[in-house]
């Protein structure tokens, strides 16, 4: 079988509850602009909000004005969404507490995840969304997932349970020195 190629995540369409309830949530606390609109051309009853996270691709909600929010947990079953990860900027995540408690919104606490540090809380509509900073930026040329890829290997190599600074520190390293390379040997 052909192995079908993705190159990105287009969008990602919520089913969220009334209009103003997704403006007010996704532009009005996560900050994303709201820059389209039209009725969801499978069901004109309902209306297509789409949001920008910040890195033009789209997030995406089905809209009616005869739903109701409810704040209920979302089922966290097999094939069923757990939830959906936000990439914020150091000087943002420094400040998440105060924001998403000063917005309603009650929230994990800070979570170290080795490569990583993020905050979890649930929208409006019960979904568990994580606000994430990233704890390296990549060598020039080289993604986030790259340098991911790289301490993976060198965490098995060595044997270790998880990442942790020192396997991104030295994926930084290796994936610098493949980009420039070195006459020394």
């Amino acid at each position: 079988m052909a192995v079908i190629q993705v190159q990105g995540v287009h969008h990602i369409t919520l089913n969220g509850a009334d209009r103003q309830t997704s403006i007010d949530f996704w532009e009005g606390v996560l900050g994303m602009p709201f820059v389209f609109e039209q009725p969801n051309l499978d069901d004109p009853e309902t209306n297509h909000l789409y949001f920008d996270p910040g890195d033009g691709r789209l997030i995406t909600i089905f809209t009616r004005e005869d739903r109701e929010p409810d704040d209920r947990p979302n089922p966290n079953g097999i094939g069923n969404l757990h939830h959906i990860a936000f990439i914020v900027s150091r000087a943002t995540y420094t400040q998440l507490v105060d924001r998403l408690e000063e917005a309603g919104f009650p929230n994990s606490g800070e979570v170290d995840r080795g490569f990583m540090d993020s905050f979890y809380f649930r929208d409006p509509l019960g979904q568990l969304l994580e606000l994430a900073c990233y704890k390296f930026d990549p060598p020039f040329g080289f993604t986030h997932a790259d340098v991911l890829h790289e301490a993976h290997k060198i965490r098995v190599e060595e044997g270790d349970y998880n990442i942790s600074d020192t396997h991104i520190a030295d994926a930084l390293m290796v994936l610098s020195q493949r980009r420039a390379g070195t006459l020394s040997e």
